[in-house]
Formats: C-alpha cells, sequence, structure tokens
C-alpha cells in the first residue's frame, strides 16, 4: 500500500524541520516546498535544501517569488532594518501576506499531487506576533482551500495541519530531537550570512536560543 502524500512548507528552520519530522513519523510520503522570495536571509535556502535531504523526503521543490518588488518587511526590504530588541505588536519582520501566498502555491502543488494534506509550521505560543500565525487564519484558509478546488469539490477534503500550534519553542525542539532532528542543519536568523551564522540578537536568534534553554538541551546554533 502506498503512502500518503503530503505537501511540506520547509524554510529551513527550526519549527519547519520538527514539522517535517513529525509528518513523516506519521507514515506520510513528504513533498518539501521552499520560496526564494527574495528573502534577505537567503541561508535558509540551503538550509531547507539539506533538511529535505537528510529527513528523507520525496521530493524538494523551491518556488521563485520577487515579493521583494513590493517590500513593506524588514526581510525583503534592505532599507528597513532587522530590529535587534523586542518590539510590541506586529513586528517590521511581517513580510505582507506571505503565509497565505505560500499556503496558495501549496495548495496547487497538493493538488497536482493528489495530496490531501499540507503540513506548516505556525505557531501561536513562541511566534513573533504575525497575524497569518493563528488558528483562525488556518480555519479560515481551509474553509477556502475545500470551496476553491476542484479536490474540494469532488470531496477530497483537503487538510491543513499545524502540529506545533499549541507548542513552546522547547518543546517543539524536545519533540524534533525525539524524532532524531539535528538541529545543527537549520537556520532560523533573519539576518544570517551567506553561510548560516546567525547574528544571536534578532527576534529569531532569541526566540530560538530561548527554546534550547527552555529544552535544557545544548544550543548547536554556529553564530557569527
Amino acid at each position: 500500500m502506498s503512502k500518503k502524500r503530503a505537501v511540506i512548507l520547509v524554510s529551513g528552520g527550526l519549527d519547519s524541520t520538527t514539522v517535517l519530522a513529525m509528518a513523516q513519523s506519521q507514515g506520510y510520503a513528504c513533498y518539501t516546498l521552499s520560496f526564494d522570495y527574495g528573502q534577505r536571509h537567503r541561508a535558509e535556502l540551503f538550509a531547507a535544501e539539506r533538511v529535505s535531504r537528510v529527513l528523507g523526503d520525496v521530493e524538494h521543490k523551491v518556488v521563485t517569488l520577487n515579493l521583494d518588488s513590493i517590500g513593506g518587511s524588514a526581510l525583503t526590504d534592505a532599507d528597513i532594518a532587522v530590529p535587534e530588541e523586542e518590539t510590541a505588536g506586529i513586528p517590521v519582520t511581517y513580510v505582507p501576506a506571505r503565509n497565505t501566498v505560500f499556503l496558495s502555491i501549496a495548495l496547487g502543488w497538493a493538488e497536482v499531487l493528489g495530496a490531501e494534506d499540507i503540513f506548516i509550521g505556525v505557531n501561536a505560543v513562541d511566534y513573533s506576533g504575525y497575524p497569518d500565525c493563528r488558528p483562525d487564519y488556518i480555519a479560515a484558509f481551509e474553509t477556502m482551500a475545500n470551496l476553491a478546488t476542484r479536490a474540494g469539490v469532488e470531496g477530497n477534503k483537503l487538510r491543513i495541519h499545524t502540529p506545533l500550534m499549541a507548542m513552546g519553542k522547547g518543546d517543539i525542539i524536545a519533540a524534533g530531537l525525539a524524532l532524531g532532528v539535528d538541529y545543527g542543519l537549520t537556520v532560523s536568523c533573519y539576518q544570517a550570512t551567506d553561510e548560516g551564522l546567525a547574528c544571536g540578537r534578532c527576534d529569531a536568534c532569541r526566540l530560538r536560543a530561548r527554546g534550547f534553554v527552555d529544552a535544557g538541551v545544548d544550543d548547536p546554533t554556529r553564530y557569527a
């Protein structure tokens, strides 16, 4: 009997790598999807390919988007500095509509593959205030997905899986380690060097470092 197929959004970071390991542990044949969207931290693309290969995906696809052409985020506009202190509200590292764009393309590939499951590593506990990481958003997108696709109309219910939604960073790391994840392969930093060295100061670095402390394990992150 062939495995059920699933599309896994993989950024090369800690969360999405854990989600990939979880999907594989549930018996899915995993098709990993990453985006070259004009992000300044391009080391994550190499990390995404690396973790997909090491964890054993069926196919890894990189889709090119030019979200930097509209800007509006410190991650896509070189004129907006990545903050190195905690900020209130939605931070400037929020990329306008990013998860909506990413999930829409994942939805299209899922239809092509005949996959009914999409996994994404969004989190509503240790997250940076992004509106497209909330449970209500994911539920609304899943409803839309089943209204807007041939698969949904023909009765093949599409599901958006968010296994990390209610987990803290320490719990995520513990779960990944139990599944054999090597977090030294991952890159989370918003301004990582091309070699994947982390700044240790941005919001993503702070959350990641705190997670390893909470998990009670050594931090394998390579810092600049």
